[in-house]
């Protein structure tokens, strides 16, 4: 657990773990501290409550939420603050993780729920990122300088692959 963190990351299972490393890793490289836990809406419900009801009382700032299957983690920890909820739908075992999906994006009115693709636990990291940086002028900085890196990585491949082929390119 990160001191001070802004950002509060709960997943249905520690399955799903290794798509929400990559918030928690992207976070780290944004210098962004957080904290991660486990609660699961059906198997956890009292834990999960108390994870998102105290969670501005933590001084998170933002939620990251998800789960696999039924999916209803991003919505119930919704439910139980104000703070803005990122739902990361996990791919379960079945259905390609559309369930997932649909379940975390699907919420009734009045319980927003801001939902990235299955297994997008970097975008997950990412949105979360942007909401911070509206109110914090060096996040933005940062945000601008990770961007145009992207940017300018992306010319650097398209200038390799026009110059070179798509053959030779996949051979590299």
């Amino acid at each position: 657990m990160s001191k001070n963190p802004k950002v509060g990351i709960i997943m249905g299972s520690d399955s799903d773990l290794p798509v929400f490393a990559e918030a928690a890793q992207i976070l780290e490289e944004f210098g962004v501290a957080y904290d991660m836990t486990v609660g699961s809406a059906h198997r956890a419900p009292v834990r999960v409550h108390k994870y998102a009801a105290g969670a501005l009382e933590r001084g998170i700032k933002v939620l990251i939420a998800g789960a696999g299957g039924a999916a209803h983690l991003a919505g119930a920890v919704a439910s139980h603050t104000t703070l803005p909820v990122i739902g990361l739908p996990v791919k379960a075992k079945s259905l390609d993780g559309l369930d997932s999906l649909l379940s975390t994006v699907q919420m009734p009115p009045g319980i927003p729920v801001a939902t990235v693709g299955i297994n997008a636990g970097k975008n997950a990291g990412l949105l979360a990122i942007e909401i911070l940086a509206t109110a914090d002028q060096e996040l933005q900085d940062k945000l601008s300088a990770y961007k145009r890196k992207m940017s300018e990585e992306q010319e650097v491949k398209g200038e390799k692959l026009s110059e070179i082929g798509y053959k030779k390119y996949l051979e590299k």
